[in-house]
């Protein structure tokens, strides 16, 4: 919001400089991005007078200008812009002048005349583009008749100002305005505002002759009121009205639209002008747009509306987006005679919305959707009527047409001196939180420390105990507080069993090798819908930043995957890495939010063990991920065991180098090789992953961790080797053997496997050591023979096993 001291004088009576002013209000809360003096650096800028032109001899676009540049003196200057004229005020850099730049203006020759100085556009002394009227945009400016020659101009247009640029933060939009500034620098400043009165004169003709209006809903439009202005003559602002604008970085336009503006930045309060002759009937109408109806703003686009768009018709056809922009066919024109004028305040999260679907944020909408001062709307009406009935030489006619009035309530909130003390450390006394609140100009009354507070409706953004205490410690000065933090009792800071049982997920993968990574959670959607563990819709932003950042991932592994292919594009070819996130999944499109899920994933490629003069290098493969995989489920002490079963149902894995990891009959994960497909498409060597959800895991049934005594007694081991079907799994001959190997069997070790040579086709051969112990006593040999006896009965009865 960028503030004109100068204006902001006319408000409040301040002799300090703008410099000063701004460090006061930054230290108070809302923060001053910086001072800007709009005449900086720029000298020798004076009122001139054309008194006659002819064209340059030696050019088909050029003149030559006599300028009185002083009451004395007259001057030959050389000008190209196409609207010189004789008769006309101009700007004039003489020579040695500094224009914007601190580009230096000398006396010279242009194609053999010569040129003592230089006629200004605005744009060449410092004024942007966006607030250059568009009358001059390509050509000089004209100042009034009555600006005296040879005077600087800075005065005239406004640059002899000083403007405060402040960051204005959501909850003080009252600040978004030059009225609710004044609110705040006069009670810094303990100092009281003064506001011109409104001298509003009507006719004798309603406006309810003329014009009718309705609110389909009144929660979408709780105020809406309307003047009808007739006789309008529509014509350039004058210079004072031009400068408050363009100084507050908006440009002008013509009188009707550049009042509108003003009292949008003097009020906060947003208004709309319509031709009255173009709206096409006497009707205004507030409702919720159609799902087929359309709209061609003022920019010139079109736009398709939906139900939630608030909008402004003559009962039929659609005139504007309430609140956001105004239609292109009811737009003011030169031919305007008659304006219909808008002054209203709109549900803020529709008008937020909308203007964000169509990429239409502007001044109105950013105010309408953080609030507007209800207390204000009435008065921010009429005195748009009156400036416009001097300023367009028109007549208002009499009353409002108000379908929903708005009555400005003050808030009634409760605080004491003790409270606010004992929230800010502080000893302020109760007349000095007292004389806050005056200054504020709240209503105050006071018994016994404890205050009752009116809020006035201006300030919308304090509503509790703790706003109150806010603004105390501003005013009070944020810079008084003490710097020791108040007594409160101490909580201290533990990690919870979950977030223990994460830290040690992650420090055993980092102690077998891998290294942390962290991948952005949004990508695109063919990333976000691979290497899934369940169907899930995706989640897409409206608004994304790129086209590889639109929807919300539903894995971890191929953010793994970009990470692995990034450092292979840099001659990095073995990598380890895992990521402990959340992905994000929902069952049904129409879910606005996903469920939020934690997840546990590792991929690595190249070499498992680097060669050395001692090794050879050993690439990474399936059965040590797995190794890696059943340590990490070994953290979660189960009571049922994981097994391992091979899967094809993973469209991006190998389908014969992967497995889906169960527990009873829930799949919590997948482990393998990706697709050859998939690592080409990563330009990426074999690569292996796996994925585990923590939140399926974490919701299973474990048991304790039971301390055992290291055994004193020695074990006895047997080897047995068994041919059987090549699809009988390992996992299920041990599930066999631990199921009939009895009380003393301790550990089961898979030493073999062959299939091949002397082996029936369609078999394979395992041998597995089986070692016994018996923690209290020594066994022997009759014990052990017969445990191993039932297991290879087991086995041959349960899986047709040939003992070999």
């Amino acid at each position: 919001m960028k503030i004109s001291y100068n204006w902001l004088k006319e408000y409040v009576d301040l002799n300090m400089s703008a410099e000063e002013l701004a460090n006061k209000v930054t230290l108070t809360g809302i923060e001053v991005d910086g001072v800007i003096h709009p005449d900086a650096g720029l000298k020798k800028i004076v009122v001139g007078y054309v008194e006659s032109t002819k064209p340059h001899p030696d050019s088909d676009h050029l003149q030559l200008c006599q300028v009185q540049i002083s009451p004395e003196e007259t001057v030959q200057i050389v000008c190209g812009a196409p609207n010189v004229a004789a008769g006309q005020k101009v700007i004039v850099a003489l020579p040695g002048s500094r224009i914007a730049n601190n580009e230096k203006i000398k006396k010279g020759k242009l194609r053999g005349e010569i040129s003592n100085g230089m006629i200004c556009a605005l744009q060449e002394i410092g004024f942007s583009d966006d607030v250059t009227p568009q009358a001059y945009a390509d050509g000089i400016y004209v100042l009034p008749a009555d600006a005296e020659v040879g005077q600087p101009v800075y005065a005239y247009l406004g640059m002899d100002d000083a403007i405060l640029d402040l960051e204005i933060t959501p909850n003080r939009a009252d600040a978004l305005s030059m009225r609710g500034v004044a609110y705040e620098v006069a009670a810094i400043y303990d100092e009281p505002v003064h506001f011109p009165a409104v001298d509003l004169k009507e006719s004798e003709k309603q406006a309810s002759s003329v014009l009718q209006a309705k609110v389909a809903d009144p929660t979408d439009a709780p105020s809406y009121n309307l003047r009808v202005i007739e006789n309008v003559t529509i014509k350039p602002s004058p210079l004072w009205l031009q400068r408050r604008l363009w100084n507050a970085g908006i440009r002008p336009i013509n009188n009707v639209v550049d009042i509108t503006n003003l009292i949008m930045i003097d009020y906060g309060q947003p208004l709309h002008a319509f031709d009255y002759a173009k709206i096409g009937g006497q009707t205004i109408e507030v409702r919720r747009a159609q799902a087929d109806e359309s709209l061609t703003t003022l920019d010139g686009n079109d736009h398709d509306l939906t139900t939630d768009d608030i909008v402004i018709t003559n009962g039929a056809d659609v005139l504007n987006l309430a609140g956001v922009m105004g239609g292109l066919e009811s737009e003011i024109t030169t031919e305007t005679k008659t304006v219909i004028l808008e002054a209203a305040v709109f549900e803020p999260t529709h008008i937020r919305k909308t203007a964000q679907r169509f990429n239409l944020r502007s001044e109105a909408s950013s105010r309408f959707e953080k609030g507007v001062n209800t207390g204000a709307v009435l008065a921010a009406l009429d005195e748009a009527a009156s400036l416009m009935a001097e300023l367009a030489d028109a007549t208002v006619l009499a009353g409002r047409v108000s379908p929903t009035v708005l009555e400005p309530k003050d808030t009634v909130v409760n605080v004491s001196t003790q409270r606010i003390n004992q929230v800010l450390g502080t000893t302020i006394s109760t007349a000095e939180v007292q004389a806050i609140f005056v200054r504020l100009g709240f209503g105050v009354t006071e018994a016994d420390g404890k205050f009752t507070v009116s809020v006035p409706a201006r300030r919308w953004d304090i509503a509790i105990e703790a706003d109150l205490i806010e603004e105390v410690a501003r005013l009070y000065g944020y810079d008084r507080l003490p710097e020791t933090l108040t007594a409160s009792a101490s909580t201290p800071g533990l990690l919870t069993p979950r977030q223990q049982l994460i830290r040690r997920l992650e420090s055993k993968l980092e102690a077998n090798g891998l290294s942390q990574a962290l991948s952005y959670a949004l990508t695109t959607a063919d990333k976000a819908a691979a290497f899934r563990l369940t169907n899930s819709e995706p989640t897409s932003v409206d608004w994304p930043m790129t086209v590889d950042h639109a929807t919300l991932r539903m894995n971890l592994v191929s953010g793994l995957l970009d990470d692995l292919a990034y450092n292979a594009a840099r001659k990095q070819q073995n990598v380890a890495l895992y990521e402990q996130g959340r992905v994000f999944l929902k069952q049904h499109a129409t879910t606005v939010r996903p469920h939020e899920l934690e997840y546990l994933a590792g991929a690595i490629t190249g070499d498992w063990q680097t060669a050395a003069w001692n090794q050879t290098a050993q690439p990474i493969d399936f059965y040590q991920l797995k190794g890696i995989v059943e340590a990490e489920l070994a953290e979660f002490n189960l009571n049922e065991a994981p097994e391992f079963v091979a899967t094809a149902r993973h469209s991006d894995m190998h389908p014969g180098r992967t497995a889906d990891i169960l527990v009873g009959s829930q799949i919590v994960g997948f482990l393998g090789q990706i697709h050859p497909r998939v690592a080409k498409q990563y330009r990426l060597p074999a690569t292996y992953v796996f994925q585990l959800d923590l939140e399926q895991l974490l919701g299973l049934d474990s048991q304790a961790v039971v301390y055992q005594p290291v055994p004193r007694y020695p074990a006895i081991t047997r080897d047995i080797a068994l041919v059987v079907n090549e699809t009988t799994t390992n996992a299920a001959l041990e599930a066999t053997i631990q199921a009939h190997g009895g009380a003393y069997l301790t550990k089961v070790q898979l030493f073999d496997v062959y299939a091949g040579h002397h082996i029936e086709a369609g078999k394979k051969s395992l041998a597995y050591t089986l070692t016994y112990q018996n923690p209290a006593d020594t066994l022997t040999d009759d014990q052990v023979n017969d445990a191993f006896a039932k297991v290879v009965s087991a086995l041959q009865d349960e899986h047709d096993a040939t003992i070999r």
